[in-house]
């Protein structure tokens, strides 16, 4: 398995105890929770379950649809056919009686996946799901049961945050984020995709480092071939991906989609103020709940931009597939089936790829700190954007900042070939460099970063740069 090896070694450890655990795993659609957890607990699964996409059924209905689909389940792993729940009470007095069944006193693993799916409105399910583990489940020392869901809002809020009956049950949390770029890496040699490390990037700048996506990947084609394939062609898989990704885990997915739309008209962000007064919405329960989903599931971000006060806290949406989509894809902006591989080197695409590197690069800042050789240094870092009312504002890209008294003030470029620092790029990094020195505090001294694909061009102006990260780096362990 891929990138997951944490996870899975937690999984496993967890199985081999003989105590009761509820374990409750999330992060992002098509993330690979459910992949994570059906190869490292294969052949030990007592009972598995998936709940219904509110996408693929009608509202109307849908509490008997998910009874139903839990019924069956039930069925074809034991149960003997009766007469079906009509609760989630029922349903989960049934598992009991089967897992009872079932028991030889030897581990039993219940896997219950897209568990906020099960939650249709006014269905009762916490409750039931509650006193299954409450009354039945937290007692067997046998017992292990795996909850997953791609609702991470809902996972946090009901299941680890719980204030009620759940209150401090959850035993274990695992949270799945995309791959890095190494992962990437690993993921395409494993399937015989032969891709360069600048094209390994660029595929994380559209995908995200999401498995599922990357799984579609053909060998033998180059990635415009691919990227033409996933989203372009006709009947292109990832044409309405955009769409399924809210609908069919967000309870507002129409707010959130407007939220997502606006973060993306500003490289750096807005602040909570600016997107109430765009979209023109109430700042409300619903609209913070809104806000702290899209976080929980790593679509945005919440940061204080450099030189600005903590009230000034920015929104900044950072997931690439989402960046991808709403630049190029939404609106139908393009009928080229073979849009991307006709559009390698057109302005706009090249545009785009130095904006998608800076959100590449703030993605993956461990592995710039420990290509600086901080690792173990406390920092915080952020971007600094000119601000309207400044005059002598400027353009920073990544700002860090260390407990060792050090500033990095990081330029990133993004070029099929080694960059070659002139005149202009050096008069622009002193100019930036004294603008930061001068809002930084006593003591405390800027060191300029270059972050690039390949080794620069070693002339009289790249000296300016006094630490310089390559890709090697960024794709580092």
């Amino acid at each position: 398995m891929i990138g997951r090896e944490k996870e899975e070694k937690q999984l496993k450890k967890i199985y081999n105890r003989k105590k009761a655990h509820l374990v409750a795993v999330y992060g992002r659609r098509r993330v690979g929770k459910t992949y994570l957890i059906n190869q490292t607990l294969k052949g030990h699964i007592t009972f598995s379950h998936a709940g219904l996409s509110p996408l693929d059924n009608s509202k109307k209905g849908m509490l008997s649809a998910q009874l139903e689909h839990f019924y069956f389940s039930l069925i074809r792993q034991g149960m003997s056919e009766g007469k079906k729940p009509e609760s989630w009470l029922e349903a989960f007095y049934m598992l009991e009686m089967l897992l009872e069944k079932k028991d030889t006193g030897k581990r039993q693993v219940v896997f219950l996946d897209e568990l906020p799916w099960m939650d249709t409105q006014r269905s009762g399910f916490l409750s039931a799901f509650e006193a299954f583990w409450n009354s039945f489940g937290c007692s067997r020392e046998n017992l292990m049961v795996v909850v997953c869901g791609s609702a991470t809002s809902w996972m946090l809020d009901n299941l680890i945050n719980n204030h009620g009956g759940l209150y401090g049950r959850v035993t274990c949390e695992i949270k799945l984020s995309p791959f890095s770029l190494r992962e990437c890496e690993q993921f395409f040699k494993s399937n015989h995709i032969k891709l360069s490390r600048y094209d390994i990037v660029q595929s994380y700048m559209i995908l995200g480092g999401i498995p599922y996506y990357m799984s579609y990947f053909e060998e033998g084609l180059s990635l415009g071939q691919n990227v033409d394939r996933l989203f372009f062609k006709k009947d292109a898989v990832l044409a309405n991906e955009y769409d399924r990704l809210f609908d069919s885990v967000f309870a507002k997915p129409a707010l959130i989609k407007r939220i997502v739309a606006f973060l993306y008209t500003r490289n750096a962000g807005y602040t909570r103020s600016e997107v109430l007064e765009k979209l023109d919405v109430t700042d409300g329960g619903t609209f913070s709940k809104s806000l702290n989903a899209l976080i929980a599931s790593d679509f945005i971000v919440k940061y204080v931009p450099f030189g600005y006060k903590n009230r000034e806290e920015h929104y900044k949406l950072v997931d690439p597939f989402c960046l991808y989509y709403l630049h190029f894809i939404t609106n139908g902006k393009t009928k080229d089936p073979e849009f991307w591989e006709h559009s390698l080197t057109a302005q706009n695409v090249v545009t785009w790829r130095g904006f998608a590197f800076e959100n590449v690069c703030f993605n993956h800042v461990g592995c710039i700190k420990k290509a600086l050789g901080i690792s173990g240094v406390l920092t915080s870092h952020s971007a600094w954007s000119k601000r309207e009312d400044d005059e002598n504002g400027s353009q920073i890209d990544l700002v860090i900042t260390r407990n060792d008294h050090v500033v990095n003030m990081c330029e990133m470029k993004y070029y099929s070939k080694p960059y070659k620092a002139n005149k202009d790029d050096h008069e622009k990094t002193i100019k930036r460099e004294e603008l930061l020195s001068a809002m930084i505090a006593p003591g405390e001294v800027v060191h300029n970063t270059l972050i690039t694909t390949y080794e620069p061009v070693k002339n009289e102006y790249i000296g300016v740069f006094s630490k310089i990260i390559t890709l090697p780096d960024l794709f580092a362990d």
